[in-house]
């Protein structure tokens, strides 16, 4: 099995190239699922404050590879050749899918902050930040995580500064290359 792995900052269009391979019926694992599914199982709030104490709760606990472990087991339940991870954090993470499969491919989506943030707010997700203060420090925690570690040493690097079909037709491209 060969597993692309799409990381990038919050709001950079990690979804959008998830869901252009999911277009060409490629299997997508969401580890920030994984993060708001342990929020609405521990009963909290799904809001910046609640996700970010799970989501070093879990690492914390777990260690630094915590939640692509808990990828593992969807990636054991299917038979597909090539699959998508969307969401990676850290090293720890990517060494967690490099035991597990043959091959593992990064794929980076870049956008400067002033866009992420806009972005954000247009998604108006309950987990996302509101105000500049809180994106931020959002912004520092991923990287305090290795998110910096996994965009330097990305395979393919996707500068996300344009619009949603700019950004499909540079995906289109990267599935082409795997299909």
């Amino acid at each position: 099995m060969k597993l692309i792995v799409v990381t990038g900052m919050p709001g950079a269009g990690k979804s959008e190239v998830a869901d252009t391979f999911r277009s060409a019926d490629v299997p997508v694992i969401v580890m920030g699922d994984v993060i708001r599914e342990e929020v609405r199982r521990r009963g909290l709030k799904p809001d910046p404050v609640n996700t970010k104490k799970v989501m070093l709760e879990l690492r914390e606990e777990n260690g630094p590879g915590a939640v692509a472990m808990q990828c593992i087991d969807d990636l054991k339940q299917t038979t597909a050749e090539l699959v998508v991870v969307e969401g990676c954090r850290s090293v720890a993470e990517i060494q967690v899918f490099d035991g597990f499969v043959e091959r593992v491919i990064t794929v980076c989506v870049h956008a400067s902050p002033a866009t992420r943030f806009a972005r954000l707010r247009a998604r108006n997700r309950d987990d996302d930040p509101r105000e500049w203060s809180v994106f931020k420090e959002r912004d520092i925690r991923e990287i305090s995580v290795g998110l910096g570690g996994v965009i330097a040493l990305s395979d393919i690097m996707l500068v996300n500064e344009g619009t949603v079909d700019e950004l499909h037709e540079l995906s289109q491209n990267v599935v082409k290359r795997f299909l």
